[in-house]
């Protein structure tokens, strides 16, 4: 049980996790243009917020920092758009996009509270 709350609360974890639900997802749309269009798009924006994470953890100043971190933020972001329009469209099933969904919101509250802390910091 110790392991898996600290998995939780390892965000790289997180972003890996999701990184990889990202990837799975987008093999299930299926291959017609439309959903190799949306699968594209949702294939970029939901890996990128881990690489975003990754370059905020080697940043060169707290600028640098935080606009790592907002870029990852706006991946989220993008990304929660993208399952939006996957579940409006109904290409995918509300029962296969929920969980992911809710991660996803998550994620982007972990990056709005970091981003507004570092700021609090950097002043």
């Amino acid at each position: 049980m110790e392991d898996d709350t600290k998995a939780s609360y390892d965000l790289e974890e997180r972003l890996l996790n999701f990184g990889a639900r990202i990837i799975n997802l987008t093999r299930a749309l299926g291959a017609d243009y439309a959903a190799r269009h949306i699968g594209n798009q949702l294939l970029r924006s939901g890996t990128a917020p881990l690489s975003h994470h990754g370059e905020a953890q080697a940043a060169e100043s707290p600028a640098d920092f935080i606009h790592k971190l907002r870029l990852a933020l706006k991946e989220l972001r993008e990304s929660e758009r993208w399952l939006k329009l996957i579940l409006r469209s109904n290409i995918l099933p509300d029962q296969k996009l929920s969980a992911i969904l809710d991660e996803t919101d998550q994620l982007i509250r972990i990056f709005v509270s970091s981003i507004s802390t570092a700021e609090k910091r950097r002043k």
